[in-house]
Parts: C-alpha cells; structure tokens; sequence
C-alpha cells in the first residue's frame, strides 16, 4: 500500500511529510486494492452506513458503501450541507474546527462504519464519531489507509471505544 503513496516534503509548511493518497486513487489497481482491503475485516456484518470526513474520506466512503451495498453519509465542514445539521468542534493545532452532519442522516440503532484516509491526531475521526453516536448510531469501527501513529489518533480512538483499522502507517510527522 504504502508504494502507492507520495511523500511531499515540507508541505504545507517546514517540517512536515506530507503523505499524498491522491497518487494512489488515480491508480486503479491501488485504488481498487485500497478499498477492498478497507472493507474486508467488516464484511459479513450489518453495516447500514458508510459515513466519510472530508475531504478524501468522501472518496473512499463512496466507494466503500457502493461495495457492501449500503448508503453513504457525509461528515463536512460546517456550512456546506444545505438541511438541518448538527455540529462537533475539535481541536486544531492552532485553533478549533468544526464538523456538520444533516440531522436526519442516521436513524437510531443503525449501524455506521467510518472512514477517511489518514488518522493523525485523531480529532476529526473523533468529530465524526461523536456525530454519529448523537444520532444514535452503532460505530462499528474507524477505516483509515495512512496512521501516522506518533500523533496518538489511535490511542485516542480507542480511549473511546473504537475499533480502528489502518492500511500502512508512517513514522514522523
């Protein structure tokens, strides 16, 4: 997996290797094998939602939902949904973010698998989990393709209760 993936220095500032999926998506056999490697450990189980932060959680969502035949939910910066919404703030490095997800898009006792593409710090996967349990969803678990395991996401996760499944990790920021 990890060969699929472009390691961009220094972006977006000094300091950081930046790990670009983008490389991977636009080759079909990379894409094809990321996606089914994202959803074998669930298959056989009730997955009524795929939900995806965005933005390249979007991607692989979509995808992910299409092959277990469930729907997809999107988790988005706040102001872009157009229905009723309900929010989640997090932590940035310098600041606060905030999540939206429409308020309908879950139904009680569904059961929801969340994905993106890469786990850091955690906080957004933590956003979108919070999200989801306010409407009353089971989390199955939290698919990622990139961890990069010194910033604690998975900890983070995990603290919470949450399955967490990754594809390759990276050393360093």
């Amino acid at each position: 997996m990890r060969d699929y993936i472009r390691t961009i220095v220094d972006f977006p500032h000094e300091g950081i290797l930046f790990r670009d999926v983008t490389t991977l998506f636009a080759d079909p056999r990379g894409f094809r094998m990321a996606v089914d490697r994202m959803l074998t450990p669930y298959l056989g189980g009730r997955i009524d939602k795929v939900a995806g932060l965005e933005a390249r959680g979007f991607i692989l969502g979509g995808a992910v939902a299409h092959q277990l035949g469930c729907g997809f939910v999107p988790i988005r910066k706040k102001g872009k949904l157009p229905a009723a919404t309900i929010s989640e703030s997090y932590q940035l490095e310098y600041g606060e973010a905030v999540v939206e997800v429409h308020d309908d898009a879950i139904e009680p006792g569904e059961t929801v698998l969340i994905v993106d593409d890469l786990l850091a710090t955690g906080g957004t996967a933590e956003a979108g989990v919070r999200l989801m349990q306010r409407l009353g969803a089971t989390i199955l678990g939290c698919a990622f393709i990139v961890e990069l395991p010194e910033l604690g996401g998975r900890v983070k996760l995990e603290t919470l209760g949450i399955d967490v499944r990754a594809l390759c990790a990276f050393e360093g920021l």
